[in-house]
């Protein structure tokens, strides 16, 4: 064999070794993922009346829905953020800090902005607010509820997806296709299925490796950390206000209808706004659009309570172009970015994944070693590689290592099952 093939047969036995110990961990990924963006919907219907506000007539004013939201709690919470009815028929939310709920969750009142009736209290979390049903799809696709222990499982699928993508469009652009289908035996069948359609999804696949790094505990913030070296850093308005103390301050729920005045004069026009109140005295209250759809609307001012003058503000239309990229990047990847048609892409695609797997998985057991013989090690396609071609590979691997932290650690598991079944293997070939 000449070096090409060498490295061809090195980078099959690689795609092996992805598809065969990281597969269920994509296709976990894969499932859950295609869950979630499958069930807004869902969730429009099974928290309908948390969500929608029968009453008819005048608003009250925001301060005035805070008030009750406030007043229907049974202990004392702190208030998080405020996000008033987009429109009619749609209630208030006011969020509250929680210390029951973990981190990023907060506890939600719904309101109705016209006859102030408590509509229902859930947790929510994120940006988007999701409710129970998808806070559980959320965690099930991010860490397997096992918390941050979780984590390691998708950043192990996204670290390889991509590497996968690129290894599988080699070695479909490698591949003779049969001259016949009709001919197809049933492992034909499968490869023909698995590599088909791994090329229609390879740039979905080297998309959703990257947006998903992004969220990843150790690669994530290695990726944040250089975004911010390079200056690929979203903006974001300062809440610092000059010459105040770091003394604390009372809310006053006042405030809210004020602020919200303010910010809708300076150029908030979003439907979907949420309003982050201070608790300190140098702090400046925020109001944030949060609408991320098409077109996106993610402006943001940071306003002195005091004076009620906008200190800070960020323009979305005035993001970088990058930051601009990645914003929409991550709220593709949500399936929130283009709606309904958005949704439905990612759910083909998440079939789709889904899919490859489960032929991969059928073409190693149609064409599985029989017991006793083991398949063939990946240090077997290593050997014949020339020195310069193992020391690209190696150099390759340790840049990624470092930047990709679970990666190398899953590539060092590699080799230690390796060593150990190419032992088995000898010393199963001597005693016969």
């Amino acid at each position: 064999m000449n070096q090409h093939s060498d490295l061809i047969a090195f980078i099959r036995r690689l795609h092996f070794y992805i598809g065969f110990f990281i597969g269920p961990f994509i296709f976990i990924a894969a499932l859950t993922g295609t869950l979630y963006v499958l069930t807004p919907q869902l969730e429009g219907w099974v928290y309908h009346h948390e969500l929608t506000a029968p009453a008819q007539g005048k608003v009250q004013p925001l301060s005035t829905q805070v008030n009750a939201a406030l007043q229907s709690l049974d202990k004392p919470l702190t208030i998080k953020s405020v996000r008033p009815a987009p429109q009619p028929g749609d209630t208030t939310r006011v969020l509250f800090r929680d210390p029951t709920l973990t981190k990023y969750q907060a506890r939600t009142v719904f309101v109705d902005p016209v006859s102030l009736e408590i509509r229902g209290t859930l947790a929510s979390y994120g940006t988007s607010g999701v409710l129970p049903l998808r806070i559980a799809i959320d965690f099930m696709h991010k860490d397997l509820l096992l918390g941050d222990v979780g984590r390691y499982y998708s950043e192990l699928a996204a670290s390889w997806m991509w590497i996968a993508a690129l290894g599988g469009t080699i070695l479909w652009w490698r591949q003779k296709a049969p001259k016949r289908r009709t001919k197809f035996n049933t492992y034909a069948r499968h490869r023909h299925n698995h590599s088909r359609i791994g090329i229609w999804i390879s740039l979905g696949l080297l998309f959703f490796s990257a947006t998903g790094l992004t969220w990843s505990k150790w690669a994530g913030a290695n990726i944040a950390q250089w975004r911010h070296t390079i200056g690929w850093v979203t903006p974001t308005p300062s809440r610092h206000i000059p010459q105040a103390k770091a003394v604390p301050v009372t809310i006053q729920t006042e405030k809210f209808d004020e602020i919200q005045a303010t910010a809708r004069h300076f150029g908030i026009d979003a439907n979907k706004i949420e309003i982050v109140p201070a608790y300190q005295k140098n702090q400046a209250w925020m109001v944030k659009e949060i609408d991320r759809r098409w077109p996106t609307q993610v402006d943001s001012v940071a306003i002195n309570p005091q004076n009620l003058s906008v200190i800070s503000h960020a323009e979305f239309e005035k993001f970088p172009l990058v930051a601009k990229l990645i914003r929409w990047g991550i709220d593709a990847h949500m399936g929130v970015l283009f709606g309904l048609i958005n949704q439905i892409i990612l759910a083909l695609f998440g079939i789709s994944l889904c899919c490859i797997i489960v032929f991969g998985y059928a073409m190693w057991w149609k064409k599985r070693p029989q017991a006793g013989n083991g398949f063939t090690p990946l240090r077997q396609a290593w050997a014949p590689l020339s020195i310069p071609i193992k020391c690209l590979i190696a150099l390759t691997t340790l840049v990624l290592s470092l930047a990709l932290p679970v990666l190398g650690i899953s590539v060092i598991l590699f080799c230690v099952f390796d060593v150990i079944r190419w032992q088995l293997t000898s010393v199963r070939a001597e005693l016969v």
